[in-house]
């Protein structure tokens, strides 16, 4: 049986891969309530995409995806946390306000290149405003992995990737040596 790399698998579930211009443009934001149609079909179609990737692979740590993930530079992401039951986090025109002086770096990976994990230093704490389909400002504080998914996914829209937040000289590494797989983030309580 030929083995399919993780980030082959991504590509055959509709997750655009590294290299592609959408990943690296400043999504645009939407005009709501104006654009409330688009905004919705927006996080439709990435709810979607998560449902079929949430069969393939299982996230320990919680998940999201932003929308030029799925080839649209628009600024939509969601985000799903690990805790059982919690509701996913829809993230319309995100942008962080604040973010704690207190940093720890973990592991993350990405849809969008799937064969490497990287060490990357985020803030504790990020407080961040969306914008509501009916056109009101939301403010939110996110605290530890929920802070770090949330800020990976308000990254993407910005055109980033996790790759740019990493400290000079530490390098991803392959999926395979990565042994935390199915496992949480661990924070000093």
């Amino acid at each position: 049986m030929i083995e399919v790399r993780p980030s082959e698998q991504m590509r055959n579930l509709g997750v655009v891969q590294h290299g592609a211009p959408v990943l690296t443009d400043v999504a645009r934001p939407f005009d709501l309530p104006a654009e409330r149609g688009a905004a919705e079909r927006a996080v439709e179609m990435l709810f979607a995409s998560m449902e079929r990737i949430a069969q393939v692979h299982p996230f320990a740590k919680g998940m999201g995806i932003a929308a030029p993930q799925i080839g649209i530079g628009r600024a939509a992401a969601v985000v799903q946390p690990a805790e059982d039951g919690a509701g996913a986090i829809v993230l319309l025109n995100p942008r962080i306000t604040a973010a704690s002086d207190e940093v720890d770096e973990q592991y993350e990976g990405c849809l969008s290149f799937f064969d490497v994990r990287g060490l990357v230093p985020r803030p504790l704490a990020i407080t961040v405003e969306t914008t509501a389909l009916d056109g009101t400002t939301v403010t939110k504080v996110y605290e530890r992995g929920l802070a770090r998914l949330v800020h990976h996914e308000v990254d993407h829209l910005e055109g980033l990737l996790y790759l740019n937040r990493m400290r000079p000289g530490v390098e991803p590494i392959p999926v395979d040596e990565y042994r935390q797989t199915g496992r949480s983030w661990a924070y000093d309580s």
